[in-house]
């Protein structure tokens, strides 16, 4: 199994409403810096997306991929590459849980693989920008949606 990289945090909301932010792919650019465009290619019964196209850029890597959503209960959703120009792999997910407190501590876990040679460290700590960038950007969207 490959190694992945793995953060938390707590954010001042329901699971259903961080739910709701991490699954309205359209608003990304608005809140999470990498994403430029993103589009739905195909939704699931309930309307949840099952593939989205993302554009990406995040300085010296600039991407355009598709990845496939699986979402488990109204608490996890995990991701998949289809294709992509720069990476081999790419799977991740965002794993809420509720608090007592009426909060949600959201774990997001991401494995990439790009096609250029790169040491698993440089990998590692790119993981972990890249996670940490986006539950930021989750914690600060949810947040001041429920204000």
């Amino acid at each position: 199994m490959a190694e992945h990289t793995s953060s938390s945090t707590t954010i001042e909301a329901a699971p259903a409403d961080v739910m709701a932010v991490i699954a309205d792919f359209a608003r990304y650019p608005d809140w999470t810096g990498e994403v430029k465009e993103a589009e739905v290619l195909k939704t699931d019964e309930r309307g949840r997306a099952e593939q989205v196209r993302l554009v990406m850029d995040a300085g010296a890597i600039k991407d355009d991929q598709t990845l496939a959503y699986t979402w488990t209960g109204d608490h996890e959703v995990s991701w998949t590459l289809v294709k992509s120009q720069m990476l081999r792999s790419l799977d991740g997910s965002y794993l809420l849980k509720p608090t007592a407190a009426g909060t949600t501590e959201v774990t997001y876990q991401l494995t990439v693989d790009v096609k250029i040679p790169m040491l698993g460290m440089i990998k590692r700590k790119a993981e972990k920008v890249i996670i940490d960038r986006a539950l930021a950007g989750l914690k600060k969207r949810v947040e001041s949606a429920a204000k």
